[in-house]
This record gives structure tokens, sequence and C-alpha cells, in this order.
């Protein structure tokens, strides 16, 4: 018996089954599912300090469980002192088992322990079915130890899903058990 996270497996046996109800999908192929989950975070006084980066990319990896990479820049920009190709910010994909276990964390434990919680906002949604969440401390997650941090950071997670619509979308992640504010 294989190992199988519990929001896949929650995802095969009761969230299929309440889309299918919810918007009248035939095929059990129509129903919209989670991509992958993208974990970006730019670091903008790394044009300083190079060390930055290396902060950011291993605080992604102990966050996510998977190494994060650093992002570099496309362009040069003279106002900000960046020149093309410097490391600007570090980002990690996650998909199938890790995208899950990650999921249920940040559900389960990191945006509960956010001060003043009432829900995430429903107006992060682009059109085409994916969600933006800016996160605004990186000491929400329990694998952060708050004595070896040197600066609080936020970050970006990005959910791309394979829903036509916002409004699919949202119930997919809301069945997930991301917990949207109500209007």
């Amino acid at each position: 018996m294989t190992y199988v996270p519990r929001l896949k497996k929650e995802y095969k046996e009761r969230v299929i089954k309440a889309l299918q109800d919810e918007f009248g999908y035939k095929n059990i192929m129509e129903v919209p599912k989670l991509k992958k989950i993208v974990v970006s975070r730019g670091v903008g006084a790394a044009v300083a300090d190079k060390k930055l980066i290396d902060h950011a990319v291993e605080e992604l990896t102990n966050i996510t469980g998977q190494r994060a990479v650093s992002t570099i820049s496309k362009k040069d920009v003279a106002s900000f002192k960046l020149r093309k190709g410097m490391p600007i910010g570090a980002k990690v994909t996650l998909r199938g088992e890790r995208m899950y276990e990650f999921l249920d964390r940040l559900v389960t434990t990191a945006l509960p322990r956010v001060r003043d919680f009432q829900g995430i906002r429903a107006t992060g949604f682009d059109g085409r079915g994916n969600y933006n969440l800016g996160v605004t401390e990186q000491i929400i997650f329990p694998e952060i130890n708050i004595d070896k941090i040197n600066r609080i950071n936020g970050m970006d997670i990005t959910f791309v899903t394979s829903a036509e619509t916002d409004k699919e979308a949202q119930s997919l992640l809301a069945e997930l058990g991301l917990p949207f504010k109500k209007n």
C-alpha cells in the first residue's frame, strides 16, 4: 500500500462528486483539478546583498519540502541598479503529492496562524481559473524557525487549476479547504 495525501484522497472521493452536482459535468474528466502550486518570493534588496537570495531559497525549500530555485532578472532597470541576469527572487513549483501536502499544511496549519484571520479574499482570480494569494509573513509556517530569520518577508502563492471559469476554480479551491471570506 502506497501513501496517498489526505487532500488527494478527499478530491477523488468527495470533491469530484460535489463539483459534478454543482456544475452538471457529465464526464469525470470535465471536472476541474489542481494542476500545480507555485510559491514565489521577490527579493528586491538582493541587488545590494547576494546572501539574501540564498536565505530566500533556503526558506522556500524548508516551507515546501522541495528545492527552490533563484529567479534572474530579464532586463536592465537603471533606477533600481539592476542588471540583466542578476538573481532577484526565488520560486518553487509543486506538483503531485507534494502539492497536496503543501496545500494541506497551508490550510490546516499556516493560514490559521495569521493574526486576525477572517478568511482569504476571493478577488485573486485571473479570469482563467487561476488564483493568487499573497502571504505577508513567512513566519506563519511552522517549518520556519523564528530565531534564524534575518528579516520578515512575504511570498506569493499561485494555484493553477484546469477550470475554465473563476467560479469553477473558486468552488474547487473551497471544496479543497481554502477558507474564502463570505461576502
